[in-house]
């Protein structure tokens, strides 16, 4: 008996169409269908029917027996080892359809990772082309931000330029105007000591006329007499303050200052006085060293005098200030002197007293002198030219009281005024000032 055996097998994604074909017409011929389903994949296989076996057999049979006798023994073994050959062929067939399942269970992951791998180069790909997009934009915006900065700084050298040119234009204006003033500061001190003088006669000839008995005031009043200083003047006899000549030590000059005779025992000798504004205390060297403004009323004695004078003996400094609120304090230094020019009438100070601060104003140790045309001061941006005035800074320093005359209600904020750090701060602008002197065993 010869057996026949059929199968088919197809996967689910591309033998579908393929396979129901086939079923239909294997139906239609009355075969039987033995179907396998593994995975995705199934697997068919068509046997000849039971009775159609038999049927051969049958007429293999009655045909054997009409012609020659029938072993049928040997016909069941054979029959046997067929299906043990087959069921071997369809374990065989299993773990081939196994291995192909493994096969295309690996074909599609490699394709699912190539296609992961496709999308992350294209992935890549779109961030590269947007970082290359982005980085085109920035050199753009760098490219306008520089032609922007270029012609801005043309334009601030364009007006550090004009600027320039407008500084230079004030400086010379303001230099005519610092010449036209001086002129009319000598002309102004003129006229002052001129009707200064007359008042003076005046006064002297109506206390001779009222006084007959006080005939060593006048006559030291007419005649000029001379002191070295105003303690002097108050040990002979002359307590009442006023404008007196003073000798300049070592030499026949005489100088014009006022004595105060009333504060503290008298015999002061006023250096400094600021009290409406009315000079300029904005001066050169030479015009500090000489004096300068009227001793009754805004004035500075001279630093070559009182160099002079102080490196006699030793001498007392008594600073008073007063406010715009009605306030007055003091500052009493017990050994006040002055160096030489050479030394730049360096200021030297000891024994500090008083209400206007614990801390001394006035830098110490001592600092040099400076002016607007010569800076000596410890600062590299020229204390006097930025503050104005003469004075003893040292890197712009506490105090300067030959600073800007301000005004009330203008005085507050004014860091270039009359100031005095320790009594009232910084920018605070005094009202008015006095520095005076006096032998230390008066």
């Amino acid at each position: 008996m010869q057996l026949s055996v059929y199968f088919f097998w197809g996967c689910s994604f591309f033998l579908a169409s393929g396979y129901n074909s086939f079923s239909k017409s294997m139906e239609a011929m009355g075969k039987k269908q033995y179907q396998v389903q593994h995975g995705s994949c199934s697997y068919t296989f068509l046997l000849p029917e039971t009775d159609n076996c038999r049927s051969s057999a049958a007429f293999v049979s009655n045909a054997v027996q009409r012609d020659a006798p029938l072993d049928y023994d040997d016909s069941v073994q054979r029959l046997q080892l067929l299906e043990n050959i087959m069921e071997n062929n369809t374990q065989w067939l299993m773990k081939v359809l196994n291995q192909t399942t493994r096969l295309e269970l690996q074909l599609l992951e490699h394709s699912l990772s190539t296609n992961k791998l496709e999308r992350q180069i294209s992935d890549q790909t779109n961030e590269i082309t947007k970082l290359q997009e982005k980085n085109s934009f920035l050199e753009k915006r760098v490219l306008e931000m520089e032609d922007k900065h270029t012609l801005q700084l043309k334009s601030i050298k364009d007006e550090k330029d004009q600027l320039q040119v407008l500084v230079a234009r004030q400086n010379s204006i303001i230099e005519e105007l610092e010449k036209q003033l001086v002129t009319a500061t000598v002309n102004n001190s003129v006229l002052q000591k001129q009707q200064h003088d007359l008042m003076e006669t005046v006064h002297n000839l109506l206390t001779m006329i009222s006084t007959p008995n006080s005939k060593n005031n006048f006559i030291a009043k007419e005649e000029q007499i001379s002191f070295k200083d105003c303690a002097e003047a108050y040990k002979s006899g002359l307590t009442t303050s006023g404008i007196y000549t003073l000798t300049v030590p070592n030499t026949a000059q005489e100088k014009k200052a006022y004595c105060d005779m009333e504060t503290g025992g008298g015999g002061w000798t006023v250096i400094q006085r600021r009290e409406d504004g009315s000079v300029d205390f904005h001066r050169t060297w030479k015009e500090y060293k000489m004096g300068f403004g009227d001793p009754a009323g805004e004035y500075w004695l001279g630093n070559e005098f009182v160099s002079q004078l102080t490196n006699q003996k030793r001498y007392v400094l008594k600073i008073h200030l007063k406010d715009w609120e009605g306030n007055e304090a003091y500052s009493l230094y017990d050994h006040f002197s002055l160096a030489n020019e050479e030394l730049k009438y360096r200021i030297y100070l000891k024994g500090l007293t008083g209400t206007a601060g614990k801390i001394s104003s006035i830098s110490q140790p001592g600092n040099d002198f400076s002016t607007k045309d010569a800076d000596n001061d410890k600062c590299i941006c020229k204390c006097s030219q930025m503050l104005t005035g003469g004075w003893w800074f040292d890197a712009c320093g506490p105090s300067n009281l030959n600073g800007m005359y301000y005004p009330l209600r203008q005085n507050n904020n004014k860091f270039n005024g009359i100031k005095w750090y320790y009594w009232k701060g910084s920018g605070y602008s005094l009202k008015a000032t006095t520095m005076m002197i006096r032998p230390a065993d008066f």
